[in-house]
């Protein structure tokens, strides 16, 4: 490993490591298919899933083609899993609930918006929350994707008046002194080839805004049964 970069599994089918912010997800220069390649000396390093460049955490990558269609299609049929944490300011009415939407792309802002129902070219958008921590105005909050639309949390978050902390688009973090705190927390899936089930989990580092919080408790970074 090297300074950029954190690898915590790997073996001949698939690679799973942390995405620093500012690093691209997908295969342009200095995107993480590239560091990984560089890391292990494998020129089959393949991006499955997207984070956004802002975002930081658990990525999972293929090292092969056939590895990699093998993954996607678990991820067209709902059995790959992810999970985020996220600081938000405020908080909200309830401690757990459903957020369903329907969210329109603007690609010459890059931006997402909520729209109504009906609106052309948008897209039905869900996904499932848990406040677990709160400290003054802001709130640790875990979440689940049901589905994986651009920038869906930042957007579903920011429209209800709960933007995430240090995200420069849909707050007014411009400022701060931080990331976007938002984090790849857990990947949960079935190894392609092993057919085990594998689930890794990491924290954020202890850095603001994360360092208000208690975080989840980890006993393993890697779970495979």
């Amino acid at each position: 490993m090297n300074d950029k970069i954190e690898i915590l599994y790997t073996d001949n089918e698939i690679v799973i490591a942390v995405k620093p912010s500012g690093v691209n997800s997908t295969d342009i220069p200095g995107g993480m298919p590239e560091l990984l390649r560089t890391e292990l000396n494998c020129q089959e390093i393949r991006t499955v899933h997207r984070l956004d460049q802002t975002v930081s955490g658990l990525m999972l990558f293929s090292r092969s083609r056939y590895i990699a269609r093998k993954l996607s299609e678990e991820i067209g049929d709902h059995r790959f899993h992810k999970e985020y944490l996220a600081v938000i300011h405020g908080q909200s009415e309830s401690d757990h609930g459903i957020m369903e939407d329907y969210l329109h792309r603007n690609r010459e802002e890059r931006k997402t918006y909520a729209v109504p129902e009906g609106t052309e070219d948008s897209q039905y958008a869900r996904l499932r929350y848990q406040v677990i921590g709160k400290k003054g105005e802001d709130s640790l909050v875990r979440i689940k994707l049901d589905t994986g639309r651009t920038h869906q949390i930042r957007c579903q978050f920011s429209s209800r008046g709960l933007p995430i902390a240090g995200d420069r688009k849909y707050s007014q973090d411009i400022d701060c002194g931080f990331p976007i705190a938002l984090w790849s927390y857990q990947l949960a899936f079935q190894h392609p080839v092993t057919g085990k089930r594998v689930v890794a989990q990491k924290n954020p580092p202890q850095r603001e805004p994360w360092m208000e919080f208690s975080l989840p408790e980890i006993k393993n970074e890697i779970t495979i049964f």
